[in-house]
């Protein structure tokens, strides 16, 4: 229960940063379209460094079985997901936006702050185990559905800022090279900055959007009930009966970081692809403000559920 109480108070004070970003557009501080600028430090900066730092630890045989355990699973909820999607998608009429917007999670936003806040920074080398299958599968399968084109595009897989990362820490790791402690601390030091910066971006993207509208549109509610709680509730299944299998010394921890990427809200990029290929991009973003806002409260649970019965 400690930890789900620890994740509950970050969650809180992330949502309260984003309130920041939120708040600072309502009174004309700021755009919403100034938020680019912070995003893009995120995503090519901030983000790739806490990546990176994080793969700056001592080369053992629990890492790396660890490491493996974290891709598994990953690979096994995406593969319910995209299933359990196949299977609702004529009884409950989804659409390709609402199909992608649950199988993929805002996890590179949320998920890797929350792990370096309440774990530490040393567990967000778990974390990559999500983010190598979902870059993957996001634009080889979901940016497919979106545009509803039978497309691959491996371009954006290989140059994603946190594959590049992940490929340059994994070089680092198994060679066991430490970064001189000048750049380890500047590495450091913007991967610390990307809690604040992602949540502020959350917030500021929202600043403009009427969150009354939002909550009168009902479709989404079905939509955030599949994305944050039936799916998530089938994953806590399964994490606490491979949990009990005692695969892995530190088996606990790994499969809640994993857990914690599946349950959170539905990905920004569905947002930004549908723009691109000039789909609803506005029920997109609907979808996305109702669910970091509904996460609130039910990552905490979906946590609590976990630890309680595993």
């Amino acid at each position: 229960m400690g930890l789900s109480i620890l994740l509950a108070e970050q969650i809180v004070v992330m949502f309260l940063t984003m309130a920041v970003g939120y708040a600072i557009v309502k009174i004309g501080l700021f755009r919403s379209e100034d938020s680019k600028v912070i995003s893009n430090m995120v995503v090519y900066i901030c983000s790739p460094c806490i990546i990176v730092d994080a793969f700056q630890i001592e080369l053992t045989q629990d890492k790396l079985m660890g490491l493996a355990l974290s891709i598994v699973m990953a690979a096994v909820v995406h593969a319910m997901m995209i299933g359990g999607m196949k299977l609702l998608e004529k009884p409950l009429h989804v659409n390709s936006i609402e199909k992608a917007s649950v199988i993929y999670t805002n996890s590179g936003y949320l998920v890797v702050p929350l792990v370096a806040s309440v774990l530490g920074n040393e567990w967000v080398f778990y974390t990559t185990g999500y983010t190598i299958i979902q870059t993957i599968l996001f634009w080889t399968h979901g940016a497919g559905v979106i545009s509803r084109r039978r497309e691959r595009d491996y371009k954006k897989i290989f140059l994603n800022p946190n594959i590049i990362a992940i490929g340059i820490g994994t070089l680092l790791f198994i060679t066991e090279l430490r970064l001189p402690t000048v750049i380890g601390s500047c590495v450091r030091g913007f991967g610390d900055m990307v809690a604040s910066a992602s949540m502020l971006v959350i917030g500021m993207v929202i600043g403009n959007v009427d969150l009354l509208w939002v909550f009168r549109q009902k479709r989404p509610y079905l939509i955030c009930f599949l994305r944050l709680i039936a799916f998530p509730a089938a994953a806590v299944l399964i994490f606490i009966i491979v949990g009990r299998m005692g695969i892995h010394p530190d088996a606990e921890y790994i499969l809640l970081i994993v857990l914690l990427a599946a349950v959170a809200p539905a990905a920004t990029m569905v947002t930004q692809v549908a723009q691109i290929y000039d789909m609803d991009s506005r029920y997109a973003s609907v979808i996305n403000v109702m669910s970091v806002i509904f996460c609130i409260i039910t990552m905490p649970l979906m946590a609590l559920c976990f630890e309680m019965f595993l």
